[in-house]
């Protein structure tokens, strides 16, 4: 699935709108249904997250056709360590949007910012973000309890992370195609 990664900017608070708004895309955040006015607000920060020094937070908006569907952030957390996250639009989904939206993420980590260590979390109950973890290598390192408080209650956070010499080791072995292996991109990765 290509895909083409941008800086987000905040004129893409429309698209960004159209799945923020959506039940189903964050039924395991702690954040949305999210209203016209906190899609805009998360579009200006993460605009800003641009021009910020020294820059921490790395917004991308997930183009594919011309057409925004989904976003995908890296964040430096610590001196060689990266998270991951992403969200794609439900009409997206199951068409590999966030696998490869998220392996330009570990390139971008491992390659511009020479990080060691990246990882992500989701929701256990979150199987299609899990199996987008586990396609771009990255090992289940464990559960974290009642990490984020969301609408039915505190949830669990289940970590993956993938290191760099793992990441080197995996970056010409060709992936399954979509054929041959069902792709179900998540909603949300955390």
């Amino acid at each position: 699935m290509a895909v083409v990664l941008r800086p987000l900017r905040f004129e893409d608070w429309p698209a960004v709108h159209e799945w923020a708004r959506r039940p189903e895309v964050c039924v395991y955040q702690a954040w949305g249904p999210n209203t016209p006015d906190e899609t805009r607000e998360f579009a200006r920060v993460a605009a800003q997250a641009w021009d910020e020094r020294p820059q921490q937070r790395f917004p991308y908006a997930i183009v594919r056709d011309g057409r925004t569907v989904g976003n995908v952030e890296l964040f430096l957390r610590s001196e060689g360590v990266g998270e991951i996250g992403y969200l794609v639009h439900p009409e997206f989904w199951g068409r590999g949007v966030a696998t490869s939206a998220a392996r330009e993420l570990l390139t971008l980590g491992f390659t511009e910012h020479g990080l060691h260590r990246i990882f992500a979390t989701c929701d256990p109950r979150n199987v299609a973000s899990a199996a987008v973890l586990r396609r771009l290598g990255m090992r289940y390192e464990g559960r974290m309890r009642e990490t984020h408080l969301i609408r039915d209650g505190w949830r669990d956070s289940d970590l993956y992370a993938i290191l760099a010499p793992e990441w080197r080791g995996a970056v010409d072995v060709p992936r399954p195609s979509s054929a041959s292996r069902p792709d179900r991109d998540a909603a949300a990765g955390s």
